[in-house]
């Protein structure tokens, strides 16, 4: 939560940040908040209360903004990927195709979409009936621990369910794959070694996540499930909903030199002595 609050407030407040890279950044800063703020709060007070209970209007609500965030999240990713291979592959013209007017469009785009799919699997989830046990197999609401709950029939659920996921992950997912397929093509003709190296640990670090991201999603909502699996499946959501909200401000931000830059000047703007 500190990384993504940090890097939100010093792509508003610093000038040199205004440019679509990080503005892509403080994007996805703010969409990890919002992700993190969704499920971490509501495990906490039950760790702390011992209260574990949840309301089906709550539970389905968890799952309705998870979802959101999640779906905007995956295509946010490709964005930006596209962003950097305009940056990288086509300097010339970057300025010109990355215009505000099309990142602004962008962004906009991935969190509609978000809503628009989440209203309509929402629709759907809300006719399901419960009966009982109702214990969850999870430690947050997710698609199939709540419907393997329902005492009506789910095939309709599971159907929209798997086509979201197949949507909403593989698409984005290759996107995200080819742009950085074509960056690194490029990457290999920087006649500097040194160039080289860097844009390598760059594009490596990004990959990293992108593919723990995407691998565990694909693991989660698109393969066969299984009870065996199960477990497995609860270890696979803690990847994309804790992992990389803890890893992206590390990878993506924190560690550039510009984002170091710009907090410098934000702490001597506020008057708060290094």
């Amino acid at each position: 939560m500190a990384g993504n609050i940090i890097i939100i407030v010093l792509v508003i407040m610093d000038p040199h940040l205004h440019i679509p890279m990080y503005f892509f950044l403080g994007n996805l800063s703010c969409l990890e908040t919002f992700y993190t703020s969704t499920l971490l709060p509501r495990m906490l007070a039950s760790f702390l209360t011992g209260d574990r209970t949840i309301s089906v209007e709550g539970c389905l609500f968890q799952f309705y903004c998870f979802g959101i965030v999640g779906i905007a999240e995956c295509y946010l990713l490709a964005s930006m990927s596209y962003d950097r291979y305009l940056a990288i592959c086509k300097p010339l013209q970057y300025a010109t195709l990355m215009s505000r007017r099309l990142c602004f469009l962008l962004s906009a785009a991935c969190w509609l979409w978000g809503s628009a799919v989440m209203t309509l699997v929402l629709s759907v989830m809300s006719q399901l009936k419960f009966c009982g046990p109702h214990e969850i197999d999870h430690f947050f609401c997710e698609l199939a621990p709540v419907i393997s709950l329902s005492c009506s029939d789910t095939t309709l659920v599971t159907l929209v369910g798997l086509t979201v996921s197949v949507i909403d992950t593989f698409p984005p997912c290759f996107l995200t794959l080819m742009s950085y397929v074509c960056i690194i093509a490029a990457i290999v003709q920087i006649p500097s070694s040194n160039g080289r190296e860097k844009a390598f640990s760059t594009c490596s670090s990004h990959l990293i996540v992108v593919s723990i991201f995407y691998g565990s999603l694909i693991f989660v909502y698109v393969l066969p499930k299984k009870e065996t699996l199960r477990e497995v499946d609860n270890i696979f959501s803690v990847f994309y909903t804790v992992l990389t909200p803890l890893l992206n401000p590390l990878i993506y931000s924190l560690r550039n030199k510009e984002v170091k830059k710009a907090l410098r000047r934000v702490v001597n703007k506020c008057g708060i002595s290094e």
